[in-house]
């Protein structure tokens, strides 16, 4: 779908969609088609009983007399004094989807409403844009034999504003972050034997194009770097493990960078300690937190931001075979820290371990945030609405929970403490891999803090956010690209040279 802006004036043809106030009041735009169409506008909001111009509410007017257009889709936008960044982008977003079932392929959306507190007129129409791209992705590469019918049929998009000049000026990073966004998506959704260590090492590879310095570090450096934990998830697999070093160097100066850490577990199994069957299919996204790395360090190159960040993601595969990994098993890590691995199936953490202590030593960053699709536990605290946050730094939660209300990707922070880490203590080894029946995904960060020294850091554990069940205005059901806008805000907002 293509997306432009034009001049708020009625389209010659296609379906408009156009905002009305509460009450069912017709803006500017609004008001003119209304009258060249004799009152067709009002007599269809007179005639409903329920539509009130409350935000979500929609009413069709199907191929109006006096006009080539197919349709007229008026959407309640509620309290103006409420509406926002999110609510644009949940416009752009919902009637791009709307149309796209009718069969026209093309639509202009019109705010056409007073000016509202919260955001201007141009920041509103860049981001009902925005909104509109994300909300219309859609992962069909494997589709052979789709009907036309059922495809979407919306090929060309026009955001109708007074100044297209300064909208577009906005919508330029914003288009950037979209891409960004759908790489993570499209990472995330693409089959385990089509994304796997190699592969996505060779995408991650891809960012250079961007100007971004990319180093893939194979078994044979893996060793030598004394990286036992992580190997020892991988010795399952026929699949080379694999770490990949992103660094965007866009500060002026050699200022210590900001880290971002991903889990990248490109199939999760559970090794010996094997998954049951039903939904291991879906093991396929337990490389989501790497996934948002990459898409977080082109968001960054894309637009060519003002700051020194370097992503660091650990990709392996976990799968049971006669060389598999056992429980009971004792590995060194990077740290010399030694680990009796009791569960085969809490692999996330053993694989960060190590890309943590790598990335505290060799970088010294000012904070490391790893991101992780690391326990279901997380899912049952939180649900599929929020991610948990745990970390050792109260001003860098607060920053990155700051990030998350802005960009709609909320977290929670959760509890951490010594007597949660006293759970871990081995009877044989510095730390065992689990704790308990209680707190999985308080214990799975206790694990993580050992690597991270004096640090600031946060952990984010997202697996309740990696992949949705049910379609939203801007993140259809599937993969989410969870975290790319999240951290590009917090590096925008706190990490940004001004």
């Amino acid at each position: 779908m293509k997306v432009s802006f034009g001049t708020a004036a009625i389209p010659a043809q296609g379906a408009l969609a156009l905002g009305v106030g509460k009450g069912g009041k017709l803006g500017p735009l609004g008001a003119s088609l209304d009258k060249k169409i004799k009152g067709a506008l009002k007599r269809a909001v007179n005639a409903s009983e329920r539509f009130e111009g409350d935000k979500g509410q929609t009413l069709e007017v199907l191929a109006p007399a006096g006009t080539r257009l197919s349709r007229i889709v008026l959407v309640g936008l509620g309290n103006l004094d409420e509406f926002d960044a999110r609510a644009a982008e949940n416009l752009g977003g919902s009637i791009a989807k709307r149309i796209s079932a009718t069969g026209d392929t093309k639509a202009a959306i019109a705010l056409d409403a007073p000016k509202a507190n919260k955001i201007e007129e141009a920041d509103a129409a860049a981001r009902i844009a925005f909104g509109a791209r994300l909300g219309s992705y859609r992962f069909d590469r494997y589709r052979t034999t789709e009907k036309a019918d059922k495809k979407p049929s919306l090929k060309q998009l026009t955001v109708l504003t007074a100044n297209t000049a300064a909208t577009q000026k906005k919508f330029v990073a914003l288009d950037r972050l979209a891409d960004s966004v759908m790489l993570a998506r499209d990472l995330v959704t693409e089959p385990p034997n089509v994304v796997f260590p190699r592969s996505l090492a060779d995408r991650a590879s891809e960012l250079a194009s961007l100007g971004v310095k990319v180093e893939v570090l194979g078994r044979a450096k893996l060793e030598k770097l004394g990286m036992g934990s992580l190997l020892g998830v991988a010795q399952g697999s026929s699949q080379e493990p694999f770490v990949v070093v992103m660094q965007w160097n866009g500060a002026a100066n050699g200022a210590a960078p900001i880290a971002f850490i991903g889990k990248g577990v490109t199939f999760d199994s559970g090794g010996l300690s094997l998954k049951t069957a039903a939904g291991m299919e879906e093991m396929k996204f337990d490389m989501a937190g790497s996934a948002a790395v990459i898409g977080a360090l082109r968001a960054l190159a894309a637009r060519k931001a003002k700051v020194n960040a370097v992503g660091v993601v650990g990709l392996v595969e976990n799968m049971p075979s006669a060389n598999a990994q056992r429980p009971g098993d004792v590995v060194t890590s990077m740290s010399g820290q030694t680990i009796e691995v009791l569960n085969t199936d809490a692999e996330g953490r053993l694989v960060l371990a190590d890309v943590l202590w790598y990335a505290k030593e060799r970088f010294k960053p000012k904070a490391m945030i790893n991101l992780a699709t690391l326990t279901g536990a997380i899912i049952v605290a939180l649900g599929h609405n929020q991610a948990g946050l745990f970390s050792n730094n109260d001003e860098l939660a607060a920053n990155l929970t700051s990030a998350g209300d802005s960009e709609g990707e909320k977290l929670w922070r959760m509890p951490m403490g010594d007597d949660y880490d006293k759970d871990i203590d081995s009877e044989i080894a510095d730390m065992k891999n689990i704790g308990g029946k209680g707190g999985g995904s308080i214990i799975g960060a206790q694990f993580l803090k050992r690597f991270v020294g004096e640090t600031p850091w946060a952990h984010l554990d997202i697996a309740g956010m990696a992949w949705v069940y049910k379609d939203n205005p801007t993140v259809p059901k599937g993969a989410t690209g969870f975290g790319v806008r999240l951290l590009n805000r917090l590096v925008a907002d706190k990490f940004e040279d001004k």
